[in-house]
């Protein structure tokens, strides 16, 4: 047994070494190597950090993930939330795109395998920082500091998390790093290189132990600088970890945005702030405004990749513009902006262009998603305006519609939209529909409306009628069931590891 597991594990990891050695990330991060990097101390432990400094090189690499590997957690991230919905089609007739628009995907999908290879990957990476950190050998680096790192990985760390289970469900929750297999130990270590899956609880219930524990020592809140993982990062996670079912705990969601509005957070005057441009068309309007959590900032020389996968690039206005793009905004949320009369929030979310092909609309009128419209626009991942709408949806489904309403009320008057009519008011059903729709018109193009769907029980319903209200869909080729709700697990990921298997109805 000891040696098929022997022949196994080498073979695979042989695998994993062919695939790293052509690699074809653009930017490769700084990263340690079991080669590189480590020695033993005089027990003949290894210790992998010799000092601050290594550590440093580490910890700045995890924020460098955020830019360097942008097609999963933001690119790929878009595609599986805003297509999943009603908000855009896929844009593309790609074989790795359509599927997700007609709702046909299946474990061979090559989005869904980079995706979860990457997630996993950024998870062990910041595993690394939390099983190393408090073993550095260097009387230099001081408690506090280590604490505050450590506590930044966690949140890191959950943050990736949470996108996993809400995508996946079941995923093999890893909080350690794998040991060097020897033929002596390789029984007890073979499982933590081919883990089993966790349960959705079990997956929540570590992301809310990340967020907690990590609260006492991340950093604070600081009003010129949302590049880092905060205080306030942490408890809006942890407000939207507690929304989602199976730990869905509405006072909790509620207390949890409470603490980030508590924090210094103010809504911008000017939504066009948050995504437009300088009057000289230079540069961006604003970084680190005052609605924003967490953001990933591009500046020139290091510019934002993905604008043209989106559509143009403001800098460099014929840049990478002579293919379709991806996340094409649907007919049905056009619709939804026209009706509303929700001129301001449509114009800082839709442009119209004159492309070379006509995939879903006219060439000579169409729609391209706005809110990424430069190599310099920052990638604004958590902001006040869904943490006070999800307040909204918390207060809605206890049935404070007062409270509620006032919310989304103060999110029109920011766009010179009237406050909600007293029939969106007048019942339950009603206002968890007016916070959806407002959601849905604030957030568009955010990676919302996904989640937002499933966790109020509407995913079915709005997703199985949607071909009849927009003409511009593509025919479903099977409906959308519970089972939709989550990502096949990856065809070559299950052969890999027989200790894995795949979703329902896949």
């Amino acid at each position: 047994m000891k040696f098929n597991l022997i022949i196994k594990v080498f073979g695979i990891l042989l695998l994993m070494v062919n695939v790293s050695s052509c690699s074809l990330d653009e930017d490769p991060i700084s990263e340690f190597s079991e080669v590189t990097l480590g020695s033993t101390d005089d027990t003949g432990d290894r210790i992998k950090f010799q000092d601050r400094g290594e550590m440093l090189t580490q910890y700045e690499g995890m924020y460098n993930l955020f830019k360097s590997r942008q097609e999963h957690w933001y690119l790929d991230y878009l595609l599986l939330t805003e297509v999943r919905a009603d908000n855009a089609y896929a844009g593309t007739t790609g074989a790795e795109v359509t599927p997700v628009e007609d709702n046909s995907l299946d474990g061979g999908n090559s989005v869904i395998t980079r995706d979860w290879n990457r997630y996993l990957e950024d998870i062990a990476y910041a595993n690394t920082i939390i099983e190393n950190i408090d073993e550095v050998p260097d009387a230099s680096f001081s408690d506090s500091e280590r604490a505050q790192w450590k506590a930044e990985a966690k949140i890191f760390r959950a943050m990736i998390m949470l996108d996993m289970v809400r995508f996946w469900g079941n995923f093999p929750v890893i909080t350690t790093e794998a040991e060097d297999i020897t033929s002596d130990n390789i029984t007890e270590v073979y499982p933590t290189y081919f883990p089993s899956q966790s349960t959705p609880e079990e997956a929540y219930n570590q992301i809310i132990e990340d967020l907690t524990s990590a609260i006492p020592n991340a950093p604070a809140v600081t009003a010129g600088d949302k590049t880092k993982l905060t205080k306030g990062v942490a408890n809006a996670l942890l407000a939207k970890a507690y929304a989602e079912e199976p730990v869905r705990d509405l006072d909790k969601v509620i207390s949890y945005c409470d603490e980030v509005m508590a924090s210094g957070y103010s809504l911008v005057d000017d939504y066009s702030a948050l995504f437009g441009m300088n009057e000289a068309g230079t540069d961006i309007k604003a970084r680190n405004t005052s609605e924003s959590i967490f953001e990933i900032q591009f500046f020139s020389g290091g510019g934002n990749w993905v604008t043209w996968m989106f559509g143009r690039n403001l800098l460099n206005w014929d840049e990478n513009f002579s293919w379709a793009k991806w996340v094409t905004p649907s007919r049905d949320l056009i619709g939804d902006f026209q009706s509303e009369g929700d001129d301001v929030r449509f114009n800082q979310s839709v442009v119209y262009y004159q492309p070379g092909w006509s995939n879903y609309y006219p060439s000579d009128h169409y729609p391209f998603m706005y809110k990424i419209r430069s190599s310099n626009n920052s990638i604004i991942k958590l902001r006040l305006a869904d943490i006070l709408l999800l307040k909204a949806e918390a207060l809605a489904w206890k049935g404070n519609l007062s409270e509620a309403a006032d919310i989304v009320n103060q999110i029109r008057a920011r766009v010179n939209l009237p406050a909600l009519s007293s029939d969106a008011t007048s019942s339950q059903d009603n206002m968890i529909d007016a916070v959806l729709n407002e959601r849905r018109l604030e957030l568009a193009f955010e990676g919302q409306r996904l989640f937002d769907l499933i966790r109020n029980g509407k995913f079915q319903e709005v997703m199985n009628s949607l071909n009849s209200r927009d003409s511009g869909r593509l025919p479903l080729a099977r409906p959308y069931t519970e089972n939709s709700e989550l990502l096949p697990v990856p065809q070559t990921v299950l052969d890999e590891n027989s200790n894995l298997v795949q979703n329902s109805g896949y």
